[in-house]
C-alpha cells in the first residue's frame, strides 16, 4: 500500500493586520485543510519584500522566466516555496475594488512562472489548486474574488467548486456563511488534490493543436446554417414593417 503523503498548501495572508478579518477566516480554511488530510502553513506578504512587475515579457517572452529576472527582493525565494506545494490560498482585504497592493505585486510578479509556458510548455502553476478568502467591509469584494479566480484560471490554475469565501462583516467570525465557506475553501481544495493525485493523469493546457482542422471545422458548419441568418433578417424586416404600417393606421 502506497505511504499517503499529505498535501501542502500555502496559505498567502496579503494584510498587515496579522489580527484582523482575513487572517481570521484564513484560520478557519486552514482547519478545513487540516480536516481533510492536509497541511497548511501560512506566509504574511508584508513581512516580504516583494518588488513591483517590471513587465519584461512586454519587450520579449524569452526575458520573463522562472527564477525572476529581478533577485534583489522576496519573491523568488517565494516561488520556490510554491512550486513545491500542491495548492495554496490567497486571502486578502479588499483595498479600492481590489486585492492589497503587496498582493498585486506578488500576482504580477507570478507571470515568471506562468510565463514558462513559452521555455518548457508549461506552466508552473500549472496543476495546482487555489481557493480565495476576501474581506472587506465596503464595497468590492466579490469583485475582487473575480479578478483572483480570473487570473489563476488564467495562469494554469485548478479551482475546485465552493473555493471562495468573501464578507462585508466587520467581525466575519459573526458571518455564519462566511465561516462555513472559508473551511469549505480550505477543505474541499484538499479533496480536489487528492481527486488529482486519484486520477493520475497531469491536467494542462495543450499548446499544439491542428489550427487549420479547427478552423475548416468551424467554417464548415458555419457555411451549412447561414442561410439561418436570412431568415431571421426576413423576419425582423417583416415584423418592423407590420409595425410601421400599425402605427400608420393608428396616426391616420
Amino acid at each position: 500500500m502506497r505511504e499517503f503523503i499529505k498535501p501542502q498548501v500555502l496559505v498567502f495572508v496579503a494584510s498587515p493586520r496579522e489580527y484582523g478579518s482575513t487572517t481570521k477566516l484564513a484560520l478557519v480554511a486552514a482547519k478545513g485543510v487540516q480536516d481533510a488530510g492536509g497541511e497548511a502553513e501560512f506566509i504574511y506578504l508584508y513581512d516580504y519584500v516583494i518588488k513591483p512587475c517590471i513587465g519584461c515579457v512586454s519587450d520579449n517572452a524569452k526575458y520573463c522566466k522562472y527564477p525572476c529576472i529581478i533577485n534583489d527582493d522576496d519573491f523568488n525565494e517565494l516561488a520556490e516555496r510554491l512550486i513545491k506545494v500542491d495548492g495554496f490560498i490567497l486571502a486578502t482585504p479588499v483595498y479600492w475594488y481590489a486585492p492589497s497592493g503587496v498582493l498585486k505585486n506578488f500576482i504580477d510578479r507570478l507571470t515568471a512562472l506562468e510565463n514558462m509556458i513559452f521555455h518548457n510548455e508549461r506552466s508552473l502553476l500549472e496543476g495546482k489548486v487555489a481557493g480565495f478568502i476576501v474581506t472587506g467591509a465596503d464595497s468590492g469584494v466579490f469583485m475582487t474574488v473575480a479578478y483572483l479566480m480570473s487570473v489563476m484560471n488564467s495562469m494554469g490554475v485548478i479551482i475546485p467548486p465552493w473555493s471562495m469565501a468573501y464578507t462585508h462583516s466587520p467581525d466575519p467570525l459573526q458571518d455564519d456563511k462566511a465561516v462555513k465557506d472559508a473551511y469549505n475553501t480550505g477543505y474541499l481544495l484538499v479533496e480536489t488534490i487528492k481527486a488529482l493525485r486519484a486520477y493520475g493523469v497531469h491536467i494542462g493546457y495543450k499548446p499544439n493543436v491542428n489550427l487549420e482542422e479547427l478552423v475548416k471545422l468551424v467554417r464548415d458548419y458555419i457555411k451549412h446554417v447561414e442561410n439561418k441568418r436570412d431568415i431571421r433578417v426576413k423576419y425582423f424586416e417583416a415584423t418592423l414593417k407590420k409595425s410601421r404600417d400599425s402605427q400608420y393606421t393608428i396616426s391616420s
